[in-house]
């Protein structure tokens, strides 16, 4: 009787023995990638699909923690190289495929303002540490091709901390509690996973940005799905059970998906949410009639996409990022769904020539580890080869635009950007074009901490230029094209003498009318800042001129009717609180359709051009305002147009570093109008 109890009794510390294959975990993984992929495809329509990231995560914890627990439970230990080795079979050549698609990217696609960032972010991929590359400043960089390899690194380091962590348990187990070796190992992951819960709320409301990408804010993810894999009698019992659990899980991954956005605090303790969800599915395996949750998400479709959907989530960035600068790719929901089918396409070329074979090479499954670790450092020394060869061959030209980009920042040749007329042309710059378009997506102004971006709450301003207690005072105040003069306006503040104070917040220009299309917590912000500079016009030192510009596409929250009236009126109204400070408002520059470098890298400048009328906005409100007000008005719109077409280069100048944005080179081409135009009010004698 005594040996029957302890058979049954060990037979329940034991965790189970999961099936080889699980449809509805392939399922799983498709639903994940799906909402991955359609969140950046069309971002702004499933704001939340970032969770299927999460979903991955829990799985990965399940299955590897399941694997290895079978180990333990056969053997009484773990074979760390060779788990590890089947884990890079598993990952690596089909990740260093890819990145070695993007080095080759930089080196023929991508744009010179994209080497820098590439190839710092491939290199961490290669060596998947990508998330601290991010985590660490890289995150405040223009996005590469590499940037989803942070949670492809995470997963990495995941499968090198786990079995360790789980052998320490087990020695724990068997050192202090023989007869309870299981419950031990729960007990240890159950405490880190509480742990890094815990981290991860209060980094995501502390540091919110590196919070999204470090290892510890992540490793409860992966914890809650190891917990499943080793708690075999948490499970619904019954039809029923099993479909409403199931259902419910499913359920709240995908509210987590349509109602999550960019401004969820997240991961903390919204992850729980998508989390949790995933939990429900993966203990709900009934697949005995149609309607089942097994049988709903192991479908021969279901289990296709998840099949695929490690590559298709190591395509389909690369694709969003380098797609859009092959010449005649289009930018609307066509290509976007052709960019999806490619995406597949690559995916299962991939499976099926690189992940498959790399998994199953007998050369490398029937020989020590220490052969696939040689495979490793080969595919790691491919990967930076090739990344390196792209730096090789294109920092030179890169450092040459710079240098040129520089110099003319500097000293800008006569008859240059603005300053050319039909009086003033300077042949040489006939065919010029500065700078280079595949710089100029990287030609922005500096001081970006002075940019208030939209979602954060604190106000600020920065200093310029003079310090003397006399010196005329001057401001900056305004949204992202306000800001694109922020180095013009500190070059005239340095030559003249004056002091220069900035005030300035992106997708928020310096109005009363309420601004349109802004996350609710944005539109708060937005308002609290409003509110700070309006205090500090009416508390601080008054100023002698304040600049001011704003984007004449803005939206406002007002009737189609009552618009126009509306924005004019919010200009002039915040106007009045300058407190007797001259406004000089510059009227804001065309939007092009698309970005024009991308037409100017493979164009002449004269084929790189947009109709008047789809260029400009019917009713510029701060230009009218600056007429009702009687405000100086600088408009340069007859430099950037002509009579039917507006220009991307003028004198020349580059002109945009987007589709809507100038270039630091042509805002600083603007230097001697911007400061004769301040100086006549604030120095009217000289």
């Amino acid at each position: 009787m005594t040996d029957q109890r302890q058979s049954v009794h060990t037979r329940a510390e034991h965790p189970p023995t999961p099936a080889r294959f699980q449809p509805r975990l392939q399922g799983l993984r498709a639903i994940a990638v799906l909402l991955v992929v359609l969140h950046h495809v069309w971002p702004d329509r499933l704001t939340g699909g970032y969770v299927g990231v999460d979903v991955f995560f829990v799985i990965s914890g399940f299955l590897i923690t399941g694997q290895l627990a079978i180990e333990l439970e056969q053997s009484g230990r773990l074979d760390l190289p060779a788990f590890w080795a089947k884990r890079a079979r598993r990952l690596l050549p089909a990740s260093i495929t890819v990145l070695v698609f993007c080095g080759l990217a930089v080196l023929f696609i991508l744009p010179l303002s994209a080497l820098p960032g590439e190839v710092r972010e491939i290199l961490a991929s290669t060596f998947y540490v990508e998330n601290w590359a991010l985590a660490f400043g890289s995150a405040d960089q223009d996005v590469t091709t590499a940037q989803h390899f942070w949670a492809l690194s995470l997963a990495g380091q995941f499968s090198i901390i786990w079995p360790l962590l789980l052998l320490g348990a087990t020695w724990l187990g068997a050192r202090y509690a023989a007869d309870r070796k299981w419950t031990s190992l729960i007990a240890v992951i159950g405490v880190v996973s509480v742990l890094s819960l815990g981290a991860s709320v209060i980094f995501t409301m502390t540091n919110p940005a590196e919070a999204y990408f470090v290892t510890f804010t992540r490793i409860w993810e992966f914890g809650a799905g190891a917990a499943l894999a080793l708690l075999p009698r948490f499970r619904p019992h019954g039809e029923l059970a099993h479909n409403l659990v199931g259902y419910t899980g499913l359920a709240m991954i995908l509210a987590a998906a349509w109602f999550f956005d960019a401004e969820t605090p997240f991961p903390g303790y919204m992850a729980l949410l998508p989390v949790v969800g995933t939990a429900l599915v993966i203990i709900s395996d009934r697949a005995e009639r149609w309607w089942d949750i097994g049988s709903a998400l192991g479908g021969p479709p279901q289990r296709f996409i998840g099949g695929l959907s490690y590559s298709i989530y190591l395509w389909h960035w690369p694709l969003i990022i380098v797609l859009p600068f092959v010449p005649g790719w289009g930018a609307g929901d066509l290509s976007r769904v052709l960019l999806i089918a490619i995406c597949i396409v690559l995916a299962w070329l991939t499976k099926k020539y690189v992940e498959d074979p790399a998994r199953t090479w007998s050369f490398l499954t029937e020989n020590q580890p220490r052969y696939t670790f040689a495979g490793v450092v080969a595919l790691m020394a491919v990967s930076s080869l090739v990344v390196g060869t792209a730096w090789a061959v294109t920092s030179p030209k890169y450092d040459a635009a710079a240098a040129q980009r520089e110099a003319v920042g500097e000293t800008p040749p006569e008859c240059f950007g603005v300053e050319t007329s039909v009086d003033c042309v300077n042949p040489a710059l006939a065919d010029a074009i500065i700078p280079d378009p595949g710089l100029g997506n990287a030609d922005r102004p500096g001081h970006v901490e002075c940019l208030v971006q939209p979602n954060e709450i604190e106000a600020r301003s920065c200093q310029f230029g003079s310090t003397d207690a006399g010196a005329p005072r001057i401001a900056l105040i305004g949204d992202s094209h306000a800001y694109q003069y922020i180095e013009a306006l500190i070059r005239v503040a340095e030559e003249r003498g004056w002091s220069l104070t900035t005030h300035l917040k992106d997708v928020c220009p310096w109005t009363d009318a309420p601004v349109g299309a802004l996350a609710e917590g944005d539109a708060d912000s937005c308002s609290s800042w409003r509110a700070v500079v309006a205090t500090e016009l009416a508390e601080g030192e008054a100023f002698d001129a304040i600049f001011t510009a704003a984007h004449a596409s803005t939206p406002y929250r007002v009737s189609a009717a009552e618009k126009d009236e509306v924005a004019i009126q919010g200009f002039v109204d915040a106007w009045a609180q300058a407190r007797g400070a001259s406004i000089i408002a510059i009227a804001d520059n065309p939007d092009f359709e698309d970005d024009p470098n991308r037409c100017l890298r493979f164009n002449p400048a004269d084929e790189c051009t947009q109709s008047r009328d789809s260029a400009l906005v019917r009713t510029d409100a701060l230009r009218e305002a600056a007429v009702r007000a009687s405000a100086t008005l600088i408009d340069f719109t007859d430099k950037y147009c002509d009579e039917e077409r507006c220009r991307s280069v003028v004198g020349g100048a580059n002109v945009y570093r987007d589709k809507e944005h100038l270039t630091n080179t042509f805002a600083l081409s603007m230097v001697p109008v911007i400061g004769a135009a301040i100086a006549h009010v604030v120095s009217p004698g000289e």
